[in-house]
């Protein structure tokens, strides 16, 4: 694993980023508002007592990637209507931060983002948080046709759709899960987030509690070179 304080980042030339918990702390609990409306969502759908309908929606979660495929696999569910719902959250959680912006701008090359959220979420929450400039592209889960990461063939579906060099590109997530196909793939793999530092897996090529640091202190190719 590279030092934290000076990753070699030098032979990236694409970078791309979750958006949930990784472009803003999971500490802030903004997921916890949508986890919410997901488990309201589950007692509807299920007719079960809120604990039940909570569990099956873990459940759901570890076994299919989102809640949503497992509402689908299992229920018939129409994805948008519970996409549109289960969004609809305040965002007063979520607070811009000018370091983690600065530090995505300076970034060399292309920067997409790679989310299981839908389009519209993903658009509303990088445009509060002043980031939407700043990438090229959004790959949600309806570009992916509601196959969830970490599905090996909607990471060969980006790679496909944005022509995407996998040795030159680098993978930013807070799920260690996701970062496995990256690998596989032979793009560089970064787990965010508070927890990252406790993981072992061989996957994971480097680990940061902190992006904009991360970001900020690393080796970067130079394009003017």
């Amino acid at each position: 694993m590279s030092p934290v304080l000076s990753p070699d980042l030098a032979h990236v030339e694409t970078w791309l980023f979750d958006l949930d918990n990784t472009l803003y702390p999971a500490e802030c609990e903004y997921m916890a508002l949508i986890e919410g409306k997901m488990t309201d969502f589950m007692e509807r759908a299920t007719g079960l007592p809120r604990e039940e309908a909570r569990a099956i929606q873990k459940k759901y979660y570890h076994e299919h990637g989102t809640t949503l495929a497992g509402l689908m696999a299992n229920h018939g569910i129409a994805p948008k209507a519970f996409l549109d719902e289960v969004h609809d959250v305040s965002m007063d959680r979520l607070i811009p931060d000018p370091v983690l912006r600065a530090a995505i701008d300076a970034l060399p090359g292309r920067r997409l983002i790679f989310t299981n959220g839908s389009l519209g979420h993903a658009e509303r929450v990088l445009g509060h948080l002043g980031l939407d400039h700043l990438f090229e592209d959004v790959f949600a889960i309806e570009t992916a046709d509601y196959l969830p990461k970490p599905a090996m063939a909607t990471f060969e579906k980006i790679v496909s759709r944005h022509a995407l060099t996998s040795p030159v590109t680098a993978f930013f997530e807070d799920s260690e899960k996701n970062l496995a196909p990256a690998a596989v793939l032979g793009m560089t793999t970064v787990l965010v987030g508070a927890h990252a530092a406790a993981s072992t897996a061989d996957f994971v090529h480097h680990r940061t509690h902190d992006l904009a640091g991360f970001l900020t202190s690393a080796r970067l190719k130079d394009l003017n070179a």
